[in-house]
C-alpha cells in the first residue's frame, strides 16, 4: 500500500512538472505554441491558461493529500514519535570498548543524583 502511494506521488509530481513547463509566464501558454486560427477559436488564450492553472492546483493538492494519506497509513503510530531504526537498535545493544557508560536519564528528564564526592585523604602530615 505504501509503495503504491509512493508510485502515485511520483506520477503526480511528473505530471505537475509537465503542466508547469507547458505554461508560459507571460500569458501566452499552450495556445501560443499552436499558431493556427482553429486552435485560438477552440480554446482561446484565457481558457487555456485557466485550464492549466486548474490542473496545476489540482495536481498540487493531490500531492499534499497523498502525503497526508501516507502519514496516516505509516506514520500514525502511538509510541510518541519514537524513531524506529535497525541502526539505532544495533547501536543500543552494542558493547562499547573502554568500560561501562552511565545510563541515559529517566524518561522524566531528571538525571539520577551523582554519588557524593569524598575528600582525598591528607597525606602531607
Amino acid at each position: 500500500m505504501y509503495l503504491g502511494l509512493i508510485i502515485l506521488v511520483a506520477i503526480v509530481a511528473v505530471l505537475l512538472i509537465l503542466v508547469v513547463l507547458v505554461q508560459n509566464s507571460k500569458g501566452g501558454g499552450l495556445s501560443s505554441e499552436f499558431s493556427g486560427a482553429g486552435t485560438t477559436q477552440m480554446f482561446g488564450v484565457k481558457k487555456t491558461t485557466d485550464l492549466l492553472e486548474q490542473i496545476t492546483w489540482g495536481l498540487a493538492s493531490a500531492v499534499i493529500l497523498i502525503s497526508l494519506a501516507s502519514y496516516i497509513i505509516v506514520g500514525g503510530s502511538s509510541d510518541g514519535g519514537a524513531i524506529r531504526s535497525v541502526n539505532i537498535e544495533k547501536a543500543q545493544n552494542t558493547a562499547v570498548p573502554g568500560g561501562n557508560i552511565a545510563p541515559a536519564p529517566a524518561a522524566g528528564g531528571e538525571a539520577a543524583p551523582a554519588a557524593p564526592a569524598t575528600a582525598p585523604a591528607d597525606t602531607t602530615k
